[in-house]
């Protein structure tokens, strides 16, 4: 009998319990599982953002906002939201018996407006917090995906549920429900407790003065409960933030695709690298002689420059190279008489930033001036030296023919 047979047997003769045959996978992580491993990329976060509108949001911020600022609200207009009411009251019971419901069309137009005088400053309220609260985690965004009907959500996933429920954000979700009723409890038993006396003897109190006492209560208890749920929401945001990267992880094999897709595949990127050195050889007995300077690194790098004052807004990079190009631009400049700089931080970095063709940004002008001009004085003091020269030596010639 294999081992396999003999564990089959076993397992018909000693059958587990139904709680011991939950899936294990249903409290895996599944982007560890599919060996997603990577942090999500730019690209990635851009595109989960603009194609799907998914970004890391706590639903905690937006609640304890519509709740704060519509109970701010709350205590300031009370007075005058209990003089609209007890003026609705007056009005329908002075002419309960003078209208008709069903016939006077009146009655539905003065309850909607006493509707909205009571309500709609505390709705507008609410829904400008909840905006400001979203634009403050996420800025400004519109998607249209999320709100796109998707019919194979409704079909019960019982997999899923089971492991959304024993995951970590289940797991956290419970904890925070649990903190919440803690919290809400906490703050309901703490104020009842210091005005406890006080609500025994409403019994003997008149109408005001219990009214003022219990929405005096009621509206510290909400104060209170939404500052301290807006402070639960700034670990629940963190944690979303941290839940949204989990579950996006890429795999290696993700990161190369992308590169691939934004970037361009590595081996053609070389080739086109290739093919551009190529073209640069060939172009360096041309380019180089025309050159004013080449800055040099001394050995790894040259970059040779040419300004032309009446045609070019800057100088321009004409050729540049390293190693061996570099050393043949060296011997192409030494050979037609072009001066040659050291500068290290300068030929490295008009190599590494420039492209054959580009004139020098700003930020090189004054160090490139300086060469220029010394260049400039150089040359123009080996042509007077040459003009001396030549002028010496046809005077010779002269006298010499002079003699003869």
């Amino acid at each position: 009998m294999t081992m396999e047979a003999g564990k089959l047997v076993w397992e018909r003769a000693h059958p587990l319990p139904p709680a011991a045959r939950i899936h294990l996978q249903w409290f895996s992580d599944d982007a560890e599982a599919e060996g997603k491993t990577e942090q999500p990329t730019d690209h990635k976060l851009r595109k989960l953002r603009d194609e799907e509108g998914q970004v890391p949001k706590s639903q905690e911020i937006g609640g304890a906002a519509t709740l704060f600022l519509p109970a701010i609200l709350l205590l300031f207009l009370a007075p005058h939201m209990l003089r609209t009411f007890l003026e609705m009251i007056r009005f329908f019971l002075t002419r309960a018996t003078e209208l008709n419901p069903v016939q006077d069309a009146i009655i539905v137009g003065v309850f909607f407006n006493y509707m909205a005088r009571l309500l709609l400053p505390l709705f507008v309220v609410a829904v400008v917090a909840a905006l400001i609260s979203n634009y403050i985690q996420v800025g400004a965004m519109f998607a249209t995906k999320p709100i796109t009907p998707n019919f194979t959500k409704i079909v019960p996933r019982f997999g899923q549920f089971f492991k959304r429920i024993f995951s970590a954000e289940g797991v956290f979700n419970f904890v925070k429900s649990i903190v919440k009723m803690l919290l809400i409890g906490g703050v309901a038993y703490t104020f009842i407790r210091l005005d406890f006396e006080r609500l025994v003897n409403l019994q003997r109190a008149g109408l005001w003065q219990g009214l003022t006492l219990i929405s005096g209560i009621a509206i510290r208890m909400l104060i209170t409960c939404s500052l301290l749920l807006m402070l639960l929401s700034i670990p629940d945001f963190l944690f979303q933030r941290w839940q949204f990267k989990e579950r996006n992880k890429m795999s290696k094999h993700d990161i190369k695709e992308e590169m691939k897709m934004y970037e361009g595949d590595p081996q053609v990127k070389g080739r086109i690298k290739s093919r551009f050195r190529e073209l640069l050889k060939q172009n360096l007995p041309a380019a180089v002689p025309r050159a004013d300077v080449v800055i040099t690194n001394p050995t790894h790098f040259a970059v040779a420059l040419e300004y032309q004052k009446d045609t070019m807004p800057s100088p321009m990079v004409t050729a540049k190279g390293t190693d061996n190009i570099a050393a043949q631009i060296r011997k192409l400049a030494e050979e037609n008489g072009v001066p040659m700089v050291e500068n290290k931080p300068l030929a490295q970095a008009l190599y590494r930033e420039m492209d054959v063709g580009a004139y020098i940004p700003r930020e090189y002008f004054t160090i490139v001036g300086t060469i220029l001009a010394k260049v400039y004085h150089i040359n123009e003091r080996r042509r007077r030296d040459a003009a001396a020269k030549a002028a010496t030596n046809a005077r010779a010639a002269e006298q010499d023919k002079e003699i003869a």
